[in-house]
């Protein structure tokens, strides 16, 4: 069982992460949004796929040292990308009789959120080998 101590040191890894990747995604929607399709579903788009990206990396073998996976994974993966604001964005085209958008940014999101998250983890195996 974990100790009180331990516990509020992965609390504090996890907000260490979670700040830098919270600001790098309102960044990304202020800087990013004005030329991007679908202004900040777009931006959205490029921080879910970029923190699909590292997650993968992250989880792939050899283990990430768990301090990292907290801080790196939960805390700043976890701020950086946005499963709340992708559904929003899709019913708002929805809303706006923009179905096919909207399909498209389903599909476009998960095909390349999957295969980012996968390419990651493929590519940590591949650099490793090479060790």
């Amino acid at each position: 069982m974990k100790t009180i101590r331990l516990e509020l040191v992965d609390l504090l890894l996890v907000g260490i992460g979670a700040i830098p990747g919270a600001l790098l995604r309102w960044q990304a929607s202020v800087h990013l949004a004005p030329f991007l399709p679908f202004a900040s579903a777009g931006a959205d788009l490029v921080v879910n796929v970029i923190g699909a990206a590292l997650l993968g990396y992250l989880v792939a073998p050899p283990a990430t040292a768990a301090p990292l996976l907290l801080a790196l994974g939960i805390g700043f993966c976890g701020s950086l990308t946005t499963f709340s604001s992708w559904m929003l964005d899709i019913s708002l085209l929805q809303r706006q009789g923009m179905h096919l958008d909207a399909l498209a940014l389903l599909i476009l999101s998960l095909g390349l959120g999957l295969g980012a998250a996968a390419g990651a983890y493929g590519l940590k195996g591949r650099l490793q080998s090479h060790r």
